[in-house]
């Protein structure tokens, strides 16, 4: 038994309401069950109860047994003071005020049905890996659709929240909270950390005031990443460490560490050295990248503004002084997805936040004409007939594997409270 079954009993009154009695034998009316509270306090807030012919109103609290009032120490704490309620489900010990007058419990295990324990039992039971699996084929399309938009948002709003911070710590420079987390998903997930400290660490007036040439930008970016640190035979190498060692005096750059980018466990194409010169080649052809991303109305015309290859020397390199056969690297669709799916639209949607302003039906539809990722979560939710055709389909069903299945939360899912109900 878990608590938040237990506050899926009490919020939507699956219990036999009438002839309702507290632990003390008196007769418990419920008028309104209170608002949930998601934070410290009690449980329920603002809660409506008669007991006997006496009407209260203040907050509930909701424990697997009544001992846990003082196993969580709220006997110590006067956020409960105002407590008129104690829901239970198993009352094992009485409750005291601090007046030493006696909290009314409410024990739900003698007005819960069977069948709705059963069906709790069941779904909280040990699976191969999601409690739902064996239901996810038969779901209704219309919760299952509607659950999906709100895990979406749900995750737009869990991506937003750095973005806002950077946002409010750069006076709202967008083009320069886009420069940091649009470097960051260059570096993907081993050097994504790196990337964005390289890009936090070159004030972005500087990046636009040499965005005119690439070689600095690239120069700057390498510079950052530490590759520029050693004696180098070729040309190029050497004219970028000439660049860095200028750029850095004229614009009074300070030296910070950063831990230094992977080149292991990446194919090729994913080193540190291209990744980045892609990254200057971007920022070299469009200035205002930002207001351009915003403005664009369909996924087709993001792929344009996005699209982008290393310098010419990077075509027979993959790292400095190594030649390689040569080879134009391009930024890949795929690739470009990724940006789209974890920079473009997040950013879009925090800076709809910070201005007031609705996006919701504009990002859906970016999202929904994006191929879906492919990983392992992905791989499992189809395994179990769960619909995915789309990004949107994706990124709705990684919220819900990482922030529900993942801790259990089954009675705060759409899915689970459906399969209940069944």
């Amino acid at each position: 038994m878990k608590e938040d079954f237990l506050y899926y009993i009490w919020q939507f009154k699956k219990f036999t309401t009438l002839d309702l009695t507290t632990t003390q034998g008196e007769k418990l009316q419920i008028l309104n069950s209170g608002q949930r509270l998601q934070q410290s306090g009690p449980d329920f807030f603002n809660a409506r109860i008669l007991i006997g012919e006496q009407k209260w109103a203040g907050n509930v609290e909701i424990h697997v047994k009544s001992s846990d009032w003082y196993l969580h120490g709220h006997e110590q704490d006067r956020a409960y003071d105002n407590v008129i309620l104690h829901v239970v489900w198993e009352y094992d010990t009485e409750v005291l005020r601090k007046d030493q007058a006696e909290i009314p419990v409410l024990e739900l295990k003698k007005f819960v049905e069977a069948n709705l324990l059963k069906s709790y039992t069941a779904l909280t039971a040990a699976k191969t890996w999601i409690n739902c699996e064996n239901e996810l084929k038969d779901l209704n399309s219309f919760v299952l659709e509607n659950w999906k938009e709100r895990l979406f948002f749900e995750r737009l709003e869990r991506k937003a929240i750095p973005m806002l911070e950077l946002a409010k710590e750069t006076n709202n420079d967008w083009e320069a909270v886009l420069f940091r987390f649009l470097a960051k998903n260059f570096g993907l997930k081993n050097n994504g950390e790196s990337f964005f400290e390289i890009a936090r660490s070159l004030p972005f007036t500087v990046v636009r005031k040499e965005a005119f040439e690439a070689e600095n930008l690239e120069a700057l970016l390498m510079g950052r990443a530490g590759f520029l640190n050693r004696e180098y035979e070729d040309v190029y190498a050497k004219d970028l460490q000439h660049r860095y060692a200028y750029m850095a005096v004229k614009h009074t750059i300070k030296s910070v560490y950063i831990a230094p980018p992977e080149f292991f466990r990446h194919r090729p194409d994913n080193f540190p050295t291209i990744r980045l010169s892609q990254l200057a080649q971007l920022y070299h052809t469009h200035q205002n990248l930002f207001n351009k991303l915003v403005q664009s109305k369909s996924v087709e015309a993001i792929y344009d503004l996005l699209q982008t290859a290393t310098s010419p020397y990077w075509e027979t390199h993959y790292k400095f002084d190594k030649e390689s056969n040569k080879k134009r690297k391009k930024l890949t669709k795929s690739f470009i997805d990724l940006l789209i799916i974890n920079t473009v639209i997040p950013l879009r949607f925090a800076y709809a936040k910070s201005t007031g302003t609705e996006v919701g039906e504009e990002l859906l539809q970016l999202i929904r004409n994006i191929q879906p990722e492919k990983n392992t979560i992905i791989d499992k939710f189809r395994q179990f007939k769960m619909p995915v055709d789309s990004a949107y389909d994706t990124q709705s069903l990684l919220q819900l594997k990482n922030e529900y299945c993942n801790h259990h939360k089954c009675m705060q899912c759409a899915i689970g409270i459906e399969v209940l109900k069944k």
